[in-house]
């Protein structure tokens, strides 16, 4: 019984751990690392035709956007997971095909200009059918034997619609092992969803540490300060536009609507309008609604059984097709408008920014982290003009923040959950940054006397003699250099921004006029070059 640790491993993204046991070879998740990789993977040691089956946390892109691949190499076994999460993958993989094509083109189209070849996309859109055809459905607490000796089922992780934590009971040569991957662990009292469900035993527990070195600042009322967003913007005649993800936030979004208009919190703008402007959120919010009596918390389902969706209600407008979404804007009214993605960095929320930034009327609101070098992070940190289809827009718009509730537990949260187990001989910790995990790590050696350990991708272990067969060391990932992405006169330009942003430190104390003239000079280069 051997496992080895591939992927999220000091790391957030790209969640991947193989194990051998009882004759067969299988994966829990193969996700798609996403934002900047600082330690290079480990290759699963087999290849994908040789994998006997998969078992699947949960449908976010980070857990399971390479499944696909993996069917395209050669896999061809099933992937068991939730009946939601398999409703979930069924439009999340296919989404994902469809931009790994069109960036494909994309970039060969401009290849093609260089006189290079053409760009292969990671997958395609058959790739991404073949593996949606592998899925087999569980509901949550049903056991089930994959193969002699291999036992498993899912239980409610209340991170997302459909996520679980997995226990597996392994049993070989007389030998048994109960292991458990906490997939990612929801925070308490989101909406719609239930709490994590928690588990009492195991052997060895592979947990995530998102948040384990944090605490959540959670908003007293999230839903009357909405009602306060909504209604300081309708009231000076403009519209809220709300970039938001479009699993998970924009079903809580609506949850959050629904509730302020069933409140009659917002006076004067009764009947505003609430436009949904995404075919994937719009897919989505109908898998919420067909799960949800498996799903559900108690304060949703009870507006089910009074024959009420509670994520419909007057006024909600779903938009389908382009001419749909262009249309929004010729609507007058002070409405909301959510639309993916929610970063800003693709989709149609991009035209809708467009339309409504330079109008000071407007609320631009945010419900979402927004990571380094997006537009909704330029934005949130003050961006007085941003570019947007090649042109210029100036953001005269209102531009607020409204943490959400987030969907991981925090450190505390990860530690209730981690007490509730007994007899752990060991803790895996993965699926944090490297401060998050080491951190999470110490934390449950302090308060629990645990052994825990903080795999590299590499690191193997074994679950019979219970010992670290190889213990992995890091393997960053070099900077890319002496690519078409880099050359001299790139680092010329580095150096030469150094010596400006040394400059610009060098006039405190100078005559204002100086100063002022000097910021213009800067500004206008900006300008020009944007």
């Amino acid at each position: 019984m051997k496992i080895t640790f591939i992927g999220a491993n000091h790391e957030v993204t790209g969640s991947c751990t193989y194990i051998e046991a009882c004759g067969k070879k299988f994966l829990v998740d193969f996700g798609m690392e996403q934002g900047e990789d600082i330690y290079e993977n480990a290759q699963i040691p087999v290849a994908p035709g040789d994998i006997d089956f998969v078992l699947l946390t949960h449908a976010h892109i980070d857990h399971s956007g390479l499944l696909p691949l993996l069917y395209a190499g050669g896999f061809c076994g099933e992937i068991h997971t939730t009946k939601a999460t398999s409703n979930l993958c069924d439009i999340m993989l296919r989404d994902s095909a469809h931009i790994q094509e069109f960036e494909a083109e994309w970039r060969s189209r401009k290849a093609k200009r260089r006189g290079e070849a053409d760009y292969e996309p990671l997958y395609t859109m058959d790739d991404a059918l073949g593996a949606i055809e592998l899925f087999v459905q569980h509901d949550y607490e049903v056991p089930f034997e994959v193969s002699e000796g291999i036992n498993v089922f899912f239980r409610d992780a209340g991170h997302l619609l459909g996520s679980s934590s997995i226990i597996i009971t392994l049993t070989e040569n007389g030998e048994t092992r109960k292991i458990v991957f906490s997939g990612d662990i929801g925070n308490t009292n989101q909406p719609l969803i239930r709490d994590p469900q928690y588990i009492t035993d195991a052997d060895y527990v592979v947990m995530e540490s998102t948040y384990g070195n944090r605490v959540h600042n959670r908003p007293l009322n999230y839903t009357q300060a909405l009602a306060n967003v909504l209604q300081t913007t309708f009231d000076r005649g403009g519209s809220v536009i709300i970039p938001s993800f479009a699993v998970g936030r924009t079903q809580e979004m609506l949850y959050f609507i629904r509730q302020i208009k069933d409140g009659n919190m917002i006076s004067g703008h009764e009947n505003f309008p609430v436009y949904v402007d995404s075919p994937l959120a719009n897919e989505a919010t109908d898998i919420f609604i067909i799960n949800r009596e498996s799903c559900y918390d108690e304060e949703a389902l009870s507006y089910v059984r009074r024959g009420i969706n509670p994520l419909n209600f007057e006024g909600l407008i779903r938009t389908v097709t382009s001419n749909d979404s262009i249309a929004i804007n010729n609507d007058s009214r002070p409405k909301v408008i959510i639309s993916a993605s929610g970063m800003c960095e693709a989709g149609r929320i991009k035209h809708h920014l467009k339309h409504n930034l330079w109008k000071p009327e407007n609320t631009i609101l945010f419900v979402g982290y927004q990571a380094a070098n997006t537009l909704g992070r330029s934005l949130v940190e003050g961006a007085k003009k941003v570019k947007l289809f090649g042109e210029t827009i100036r953001v005269a718009a209102e531009i607020k923040q409204l943490p959400g509730v987030s969907g991981h537990a925090d450190m505390n949260g990860l530690m209730e959950w981690a007490k509730s187990i007994n007899g752990v001989k060991k803790f895996f910790i993965n699926h944090g940054e490297a401060s998050s995990s080491e951190s999470f790590a110490q934390k449950l050696r302090d308060e629990l006397g645990a052994d825990s350990y903080v795999p590299y991708s590499g690191a193997e272990f074994d679950m019979i003699t219970g010992q670290v067969t190889i213990d992995a060391q890091p393997k960053f990932i070099a900077k890319k250099q002496n690519t078409a992405n880099y050359n001299v006169y790139y680092n010329d330009l580095m150096a030469a921004g150094d010596r400006l942003s040394a400059l610009i430190k060098s006039f405190e104390g100078h005559a204002n006029a100086d100063i002022r003239k000097f910021t213009q000079a800067i500004n206008i280069l900006c300008d020009e070059m944007n």
